[in-house]
Parts: C-alpha cells; structure tokens; sequence
C-alpha cells in the first residue's frame, strides 16, 4: 500500500480490525476546515443579529421622535389640550401606529426571513394555552410589582406605575381601541412575526427567547416588562409551533381586554381608593354604607378576583403537566450556533447591545424619576 494514499490500513488489529482509518494529518485539515466554516457560519450570525436590533433601535428612535415632535407642537400651540387624558393618549398612540411603527415595519423588512411552517392546533390545547397565559401575566405582575415596591421602598417615593396612570384617565372606549384592539395586532406583528421569521434559522429557543426579551424592553418600565417578557416568550413559543399569527393576536387581545378593559371598569364601579380611605379612619358606619351602595360592583369584582386565581392556579397546573410531558421542546435552526457561543453571537454584538442599553437606560429612568 502505497504511502500517499490518502486511507491507510489500522494496525492495531486489536481495536480496529478490519477498518481503514483516516491519516492524523488528513483529520487536521478537515477540523481546520470546520472551524473554519463554524467561524464564518458564527460572523454571519452576529452580524445578522446585529442588523435586527440597529433596525428595531432606529424604529424607536423614529417612534420617539415622532411623539416628541407631536406632543412639542400641541403644547405650543394648543397647551389646554394635553389636559385630556384622552387626547394625551391619542397624541401617544396615533404617531407610533401611523409614522412610528410603519417605518420601523420597512425597517426590518430589509433583513433577509424565513416562512415558519403553519401548523393546526386543537381547540383544548389553544385552551390550555390561554389559561397559561392568564396565569403568567398575573403571576409575573404581581413578581414585577412587588420588585417595584421594594425599589420605592430603598429610594423614598414610590415608582410611578406607567399603565395604570395611562389607564386612570382615560374613557373606557379609548382603553378598547387602543389596548384591545390596536396594540395585539401591531405588537403581535412587530414582535412575534418580524423578529420569529428572522431567527428561528438559529433555532426555535434562540428566536422565542429575543422575541419575547426584545418585546419586554420596548414597554420602557420595569412593571410592565417582567410581564411582558414571559408573555412574549409564551406567545412566540405559539407562534414558532404553529406559524399562526391570529392565534397570539387572538390571546393578547384577551389579556389587554381583561387587564385593561375590564379591570379598569370594575375598579372605576367601587371606587376602592374610597373605601381603603374609610378603612384607614375606621369608620365602620360609612364603611357598611359603602358596601351596600357598591355592592353589585363588589360582587362583580369578586368574581374578577375568583378568574385571577383560577388562572394562576390552572395556568401554574397546566405549566408543571407540559413540563413533565416535554411539551415546550424546541426544533434546532438550519445553522446551529454551538452552546457557549450563543450569547454572544446573539446578544453581544452591537446593534443588540445597543438596543438593550438604549430600554435599559429608558427603564431605569424610570424607576428613578
């Protein structure tokens, strides 16, 4: 057997019997070759998570600029208008979802995607998926408020709950177009479809978890995004199983309804401030008179209070069910990014890195001010 062939004999007859082996030097070449490509397959990655958060911070910077911009122009010319609670959140809400979010939309387009394959869900399972969701959202916001008080608590004043000051002042048919009905769908496209298309090449772990960290971010304070990043993560997990995007509109429509709509009707029906006032100076005679003049409202928000529990403990039952039977697995990318490389590549690179600082800087702002 000549010497320059590239198979040559084993010897150890022992171990390898009857088997060609491959030459050390034939076996380096090969690894050089696949360090070489896993190299350029990882820089390829990086940059394409790069460009999406470059894009998804320029959105924003747009998104910002256009509220500015508006809101600038009606205190100067028309100050008594910001009075409105109302008006405050249509000058808030109309140049996002008319200029901001548009723009944002060509933006990220510019990055190449692929189509998540569309696939059936039984009518129990979308069930069991809701009632997880409800139960996440309630859960992780009472974790987040609970954080948030502390923080007051360390810093001397209160931090200033962003939804419930939005949700206080305005009418309750301007909570349902904008929260109900206008935000799941912008939201659900923006940050399922857009970012879910763009990287689950590099697996459907990697594309669930910046999904739903990414859409945590962009709400800009701590109450809010403890919430929304578990429910991002819980949604876009919906969405990379089933390629259906009305089915997580469907469900944070639900929620927006339920947490926006219906909860602020009810705590404007019994007034609880009022009472909690009457509480606190103990008297017990206009306490009784309150609960008797309230009482449909009381009633009412009981059974609100009976649906939050009921989600918490069937969404933590259901949740600990799919965990034993492995039902949250994820399907692996058309290029694998190698474990210990994975943060890096799609976290430490400088389009997402400034993204993050830019919310992070937003949400400690925040909890400050």
């Amino acid at each position: 057997m000549e010497e320059n062939e590239i198979w040559a004999w084993d010897g150890n007859a022992a171990q390898d019997k009857g088997r060609w082996q491959q030459p050390e030097w034939e076996r380096d070449r090969q690894e050089r070759e696949r360090q070489e490509r896993e190299a350029r397959e990882l820089a390829a990655a990086r940059k394409h998570f790069s460009r999406l958060g470059a894009m998804y911070l320029l959105g924003t910077i747009v998104i910002f600029a256009v509220q500015i911009g508006c809101s600038t122009a009606v205190g100067l010319l028309h100050p008594e208008w910001l009075m409105s609670g109302d008006f405050t959140l249509l000058l808030s809400m109309l140049p996002m979802y008319v200029i901001g979010m548009p723009v944002l939309i060509l933006l990220v387009r510019i990055i190449p995607a692929d189509r998540v394959e569309r696939r059936r869900i039984r009518a129990g399972s979308f069930i069991a998926a809701v009632v997880m969701c409800f139960g996440a959202v309630y859960l992780t916001n009472i974790i987040g408020n609970i954080i948030t008080t502390a923080i007051g608590m360390l810093k001397g004043s209160g931090v200033q709950n962003q939804l419930l000051n939005v949700t206080e002042s305005v009418s309750l048919w301007m909570i349902a177009f904008w929260m109900v009905i206008c935000a799941p769908i912008m939201e659900e496209y923006v940050f399922r479809k857009l970012i879910v298309d763009r990287t689950v090449r590099y697996g459907q772990g990697t594309a669930v978890l910046l999904s739903g960290l990414m859409f945590g971010l962009f709400h800009g304070n701590l109450n809010q995004f403890v919430y929304a990043f578990v429910l991002g993560m819980l949604l876009a997990f919906l969405y990379v199983k089933t390629g259906n995007l009305k089915i997580t509109i469907a469900i944070h429509m639900m929620i927006n309804f339920m947490g926006g709509l219906v909860s602020t009707a009810l705590m404007r029906m019994i007034d609880l401030d009022a009472y909690l006032d009457l509480v606190a100076e103990m008297d017990v005679p206009a306490m009784m008179e309150y609960v008797t003049e309230n009482m449909a409202g009381l009633l009412a928000y009981g059974v609100f209070l009976i649906f939050v529990f009921g989600c918490l403990i069937g969404g933590l039952v259901l949740f600990i069910v799919c965990l034993a039977k492995r039902k949250f697995s994820f399907a692996r990318g058309q290029v694998a990014i190698p474990r210990g490389k994975r943060f890096r590549t799609v976290a430490l690179n400088l389009g997402m890195l400034l993204y993050g600082i830019f919310w992070i800087a937003v949400i400690v702002y925040q909890l400050l001010a």
